[in-house]
């Protein structure tokens, strides 16, 4: 059956790898599954066949015969409980691994996206100057918290997981504001991340969105 996620028309990224289909696409190719894309343009995203899709009107979505998943995150874990590569076969290594994951999404990413809420959603409001620095200073908070684990170690469980392919696609997100680079450790462990072939892969087919060459991968 053919994989088909979906992804922006013209990713708002321009090509950077910050969209969520990148994390998406990177989880299809560490496990070795081919997919295709279909690009959606913005309007097409309020519409109902996308809402059957997804509800919130967003992207990424995942279709496989007759499995329709949303969520960036779930993808992922689905990918990576059908697919040996991205879940330790230990028991105790995989649930640590599947914590990673939550973590990435639920504890380090909320407050990185508070820099598109600010700059975008409250950009014209009187209170955006204040807020910036305390945004910024919760993104450092959390860097600080993860920083020591990556201290002396490649990946945050010993060998690669999908809890790594999460932060790392999250830690990317902070790149533009500067913050990440605040911290070599964890800028380091980035860089590991964005080595792997496999996200190299993911990285040039959304890049390839982004200019608006669509092709099966």
């Amino acid at each position: 059956m053919t994989i088909t996620i979906t992804a922006f028309e013209k990713s708002p990224d321009g090509g950077k790898g910050l969209a969520r289909d990148t994390r998406v696409r990177w989880a299809l190719e560490e496990v070795g599954q081919p997919y295709e894309v279909l690009p959606l343009p913005f309007p097409a995203l309020k519409e109902s066949t996308h809402l059957c899709r997804n509800p919130f009107g967003q992207i990424p979505t995942y279709e496989e015969g007759d499995l329709c998943l949303f969520e960036s995150g779930a993808i992922v874990f689905h990918l990576a409980e059908r697919h040996p590569g991205l879940l330790p076969e230990d028991a105790n290594a995989r649930s640590r691994a599947i914590m990673w994951m939550f973590a990435a999404l639920n504890s380090v990413e909320p407050a990185i996206l508070e820099i598109v809420t600010v700059k975008f959603v409250e950009g014209d409001k009187p209170w955006t100057k204040e807020r910036m620095p305390l945004v910024f200073d919760r993104i450092r908070h959390r860097f600080r918290q993860l920083s020591p684990r990556l201290d002396a170690a490649e990946w945050l469980d010993g060998e690669f997981s999908a809890g790594d392919l999460l932060m790392v696609s999250v830690l990317l997100r902070s790149r533009p504001s500067g913050i990440l680079d605040e911290f070599p450790n964890l800028a380091a462990y980035v860089a590991r991340g964005e080595a792997r072939p496999a996200y190299q892969r993911a990285f040039a087919a959304q890049l390839a969105q982004a200019m608006g060459k669509h092709a099966a991968v």
